[in-house]
């Protein structure tokens, strides 16, 4: 499962045409919707409730500056009620228009200061601001609002997070799977969540939620887990198999729903820190708690003496995350921004990226070399192994960041002026992982500091 923002953009429903094409957007039925507002701004083209949502069409489809253009001539249009402002608001922030978003989260509080989503809005902005203690207010203000609103929970435990306030953070983290279009977490069970309680031998079921960075940053607490039971199931994605073993020894593996055996309670591991009641002081030190293959560790070693002269540092390189990750516009760069990096004398660099931006590999400027290694990687152990055998990871926020910190190699992170909350505030180190050094924006979408601060580095 992925990991939830909980942004919220709305159609409008006033009107019997309006609410049809409303439900339409809500049911993904964007050519239908579009030919409906297509008849209407026919004849009315300058309506400000059809070029909302037509907006609102465009922002679904991922055509966020269309979406704010549109949005925008409708409200200068008369599209003013809070509901058109909450929504431009959301899409100026993702926009990347930050000031604009805050000032049309108010002007919608102002306007209907009843609406819990206002304030939430204004928080989200808040967060990408990095104005974490008013961030804190506006979620807490939505919540005065609206109690069981689970966005402005998971927003909240995102800015408690990053502010190191583990002890609350972790409680408001239980809403995420509430939030609206959140992937069930499991299918329909009887069986309670785990409350942490010694279950004995009673049997419990493990899930490994979210993605794959998060099953490697939370398996570190399989072993806290595998104290309160005898006996532990562990669920998760077949590409995850190898690496669970490994932090769960003791557990049984399954990959489909199918292969579970009878269990007293479950929980996804992600919810094991409030159980265990990890604050960060806790983290401080953290040692490596996976190890690559070593027949993986020799074969790659043979592959990249072959690949790399004698005497060459090896930089590995990842520069793209999941394109459905919901920050991936903020955390992903294109390989073009990393030629400065490409002036390190005596340097190689060899790729991990995989998927489609792998591709970018054939426009490296050099001198320094690049080696294409996504072929041949086949599995996260085949890139433990890879990170075993060079010198340094330098990678934007993806799950090798975790394997690498996981396995105790030294990794360089790029991070956003927001970063996740796991990297926290103003240091460039982690308690997550000692080997990792983090490279934050310094304003607001600014890659080229810190790339020149990563090659200064090197």
């Amino acid at each position: 499962m992925r990991p939830i923002s909980g942004s919220r953009v709305t159609g409008v429903p006033e009107g019997e045409v309006f609410a049809v094409v409303t439900e339409y957007i809500e049911a993904k039925r964007f050519d239908a919707a579009d030919r409906m507002l297509g008849h209407i701004l026919k004849a009315a083209p300058r309506h400000p409730d059809a070029l909302h949502l037509r907006g609102l069409i465009a922002f679904r489809r991922g055509q966020i500056s269309a979406a704010a253009d549109m949005l925008e001539q409708a409200l200068a249009l008369g599209a003013n009620r809070g509901l058109h402002l909450r929504n431009l608001s959301e899409v100026f922030r993702q926009c990347g228009r930050l000031d604009e978003a805050a000032a049309m989260a108010r002007r919608c509080i102002a306007a209907q200061p009843a609406d819990p989503l206002g304030p939430f809005n204004l928080a989200m902005v808040q967060y990408d601001r990095l104005e974490i203690a008013d961030c804190i207010a506006s979620a807490r203000a939505a919540l005065a609002l609206r109690a069981d609103l689970p966005e402005a929970h998971m927003k909240l435990a995102q800015a408690l997070l990053i502010s190191g306030d583990y002890g609350q953070g972790w409680n408001e983290y239980e809403w995420r799977y509430r939030i609206p279009g959140a992937a069930a977490l499991m299918p329909v069970t009887d069986r309670p969540q785990w409350d942490g309680s010694d279950l004995g031998v009673e049997r419990l079921l493990l899930i490994a939620d979210q993605g794959y960075g998060d099953v490697l940053m939370f398996g570190r607490f399989l072993a806290w887990a595998q104290t309160r039971t005898a006996h532990i199931t562990v669920a998760g994605s077949a590409e995850m198999r190898d690496i669970l073993s490994q932090l769960a020894p003791r557990a049984e593996i399954v990959v489909r729903w199918d292969q579970l055996p009878p269990y007293a309670a479950f929980c996804p591991i992600s919810g094991l820190p409030r159980l265990a009641r990890i604050e960060l002081a806790q983290l401080e030190g953290s040692r490596p708690y996976l190890a690559a293959d070593p027949k993986l560790v020799a074969s790659w070693a043979a592959r990249l003496d072959q690949a790399v002269p004698p005497g060459k540092k090896r930089v590995a390189l990842a520069w793209s995350g999941r394109p459905s990750h919901n920050n991936d516009r903020n955390r992903s760069i294109k390989l073009d921004l990393l030629a400065p990096l490409a002036a390190a004398p005596d340097t190689v660099f060899v790729s991990l990226q995989k998927g489609p931006p792998a591709t970018q590999c054939s426009s490296w400027p050099g001198p320094a070399p690049l080696l294409d290694l996504d072929p041949e990687i086949k599995n996260f152990e085949d890139s433990a192994a890879i990170l075993a055998n060079v010198d340094l990871l330098v990678s934007v926020d993806t799950s090798l960041v975790h394997l690498a910190g996981a396995s105790g190699r030294p990794a360089w992170v790029m991070l956003p002026y927001a970063p996740d909350w796991r990297w926290l505030l103003e240091r460039d180190d982690t308690p997550w992982y000692s080997s990792v050094r983090l490279f934050r924006q310094p304003t607001p979408g600014d890659w080229t500091s810190v790339v020149g601060r990563i090659a200064s580095a090197l």
